[in-house]
């Protein structure tokens, strides 16, 4: 657990000039997890700003607990193991709550375009998009309600990421906003709409519109004359 892998980085030998704080604090944990990738780092200085935290206090029972752990503040006194279990589910939250906010801001956009640039979100699963990169969006700004998807700006449609690993991950800590607000600040990464559209043949031939709903009807009876027959 987080926790106990905190414990872990204080146990390691302060002498040692290979290792750095910064190898071993909360947020560096946190993000390396799978299921987190999407996530990106937050400045170290927007989570120590209460203005940037307002409201959070309610999602969270152990929020100064949980802030304490992502900051890298030691403990002044001794948890249990059931408490620590909770810290940590809840600074995984308060994480979560506060990233959906910093990723509205010029800094975390910008963090944010570093990994679109670099396709970290993934690549459209859409043929006609051709491997145009997603970012991440909630479909609701509702905790606990939806788990995270990928938008394609090229199709303007939403997906399921790749593995169940994402399951678990709150589609509010990025929110129905980000992908939009990310491209109206950066229009020029926005692709054009794709307008090719796939089109179903049968031997060469287009189908038409109405062909599924014809076939439908002819079987439909088809099977009343053998009904029919049968009587």
């Amino acid at each position: 657990t987080a926790p106990d892998k905190v414990m872990e980085y204080q146990e390691r030998d302060p002498n040692d000039s290979s290792y750095s704080d910064e190898d071993f604090g909360w947020v560096k944990y946190f993000l390396s997890q799978k299921g987190n990738e999407f996530f990106c780092e937050i400045d170290h200085e927007y989570m120590k700003d209460q203005f940037n935290l307002v409201g959070l206090q309610n999602y969270i029972p152990y929020y100064e607990y949980a802030l304490d752990l992502i900051t890298d503040c030691e403990a002044d006194e001794d948890l249990s193991v059931e408490q620590r279990d909770v810290i940590e589910a809840d600074a995984d939250n308060l994480y979560g709550h506060v990233h959906s906010r910093y990723i509205l801001t010029n800094r975390g956009l910008q963090k944010m375009r570093e990994k679109f640039s670099t396709a970290s979100f993934g690549t459209c699963y859409r043929v006609h998009c051709k491997d145009s990169a997603v970012l991440p969006i909630g479909t609701t700004d509702i905790p606990d309600k939806d788990y995270v998807k990928l938008y394609c700006p090229k199709c303007e449609e939403i997906y399921k990421p790749p593995g169940s690993r994402f399951c678990n991950v709150d589609g509010a800590f990025f929110g129905t906003t980000f992908p939009h607000m990310f491209f109206l600040v950066y229009p020029e990464l926005k692709p054009e709409k794709s307008p090719d559209r796939y089109t179903p043949r049968v031997f060469g031939f287009r189908l038409h519109k109405s062909s599924h709903k014809k076939a439908l009807a002819a079987k439909e009876q088809n099977q009343d004359r053998r009904s029919q027959f049968r009587r």
